[in-house]
């Protein structure tokens, strides 16, 4: 039972390096795998800020390091990616792997009160034991310096945690979000399961009711939406999201892009302009 990162590959990528890492999780109870982007050094001690990566549902942490492209600019800019899993495995659960969008694969960034899904924790794994473990074990990082961001269920996982945590994050962004989970299938079968039926606890994980508690944000959220992802109208609603941002006097940009559609090749396509968004929050 290692509690340290134990470094399983390495690729070299645009000078720096894609490492993935194997370590016990006390939080989840069970081995998990995480990827960390670090970019070209200009020195021994330089320490580089952290962008945050949440995948969506059905991924793992390679999914991102893999088909983004995001390197290039995270090589040209100095920001480390650090890229997690989406949910505990291995861990045998009665109907963990029975649909794609429940169980393994499906964490939705929550930390679950149902006992059946007691280690389903990704949202303090997220926020507390996974910068713990960066700090402790990677001096090359700077994790005081961090920003967030994600894609679908992930997306929802970087406005949530965000929204809940501004004192950890300089910024947020997310790409085709599950902005209103409580009004759309997945986020209530994923609820229900994991949090029981009080809706008053679903809101919790909801961005879009989060971000009317706020009336005091700076920093503005970016957001990227295909008008032609299959899921915008019955799933992501980020319109609803974008009104609760309007009621709240919080800055939101929400580009809705032609022609897109859900895929990494969306994601791939407007990653730049995400990594530059956090650049200037993270090094101001």
């Amino acid at each position: 039972m290692d509690l340290k990162p134990n470094e399983i590959s390495s690729s070299k990528m645009f000078e720096g390096y894609n490492k993935r890492y194997k370590h016990y999780s006390p939080v989840l109870g069970c081995s998990m795998t995480f990827t960390i982007y670090f970019p070209p050094s200009p020195s021994p001690s330089h320490k580089f800020p952290v962008l945050y990566w949440l995948s969506g549902l059905t991924c793992t942490d390679e999914n991102f390091i893999s088909k983004s492209g995001a390197q290039r600019a995270a090589s040209r800019e100095g920001v480390a990616l650090i890229a997690p899993d989406t949910s505990p495995r291995g861990l045998n659960v009665e109907g963990e792997a029975t649909s794609w969008d429940f169980g393994v694969g499906a964490g939705f960034y929550l930390n679950a009160t149902q006992e059946k899904w007691k280690n389903w924790r990704m949202y303090d794994y997220v926020v507390k034991e996974l910068p713990k473990l960066l700090s402790e074990n990677f001096e090359q990082l700077d994790t005081s310096r961090a920003s967030i961001s994600g894609h679908s269920m992930g997306g929802h996982g970087a406005l949530t945690i965000y929204l809940k945590n501004l004192d950890k994050y300089k910024s947020v962004s997310a790409f085709a979000p599950i902005s209103n989970p409580i009004n759309c299938p997945w986020g209530q079968k994923a609820f229900s399961n994991y949090l029981g039926d009080n809706k008053s606890d679903w809101e919790e994980y909801d961005a879009t009711c989060l971000i009317l508690k706020h009336n005091n944000l700076l920093a503005s959220i970016l957001i990227d939406q295909g008008d032609a992802d299959n899921f915008l109208h019955n799933q992501l609603l980020p319109n609803k999201f974008e009104e609760a941002c309007r009621t709240a006097k919080a800055p939101v940009l929400l580009r809705m892009q032609p022609g897109y559609d859900h895929s990494y090749n969306f994601i791939a396509t407007f990653i730049d302009d995400h990594i530059q968004h956090h650049v200037q929050a993270l090094n101001p």
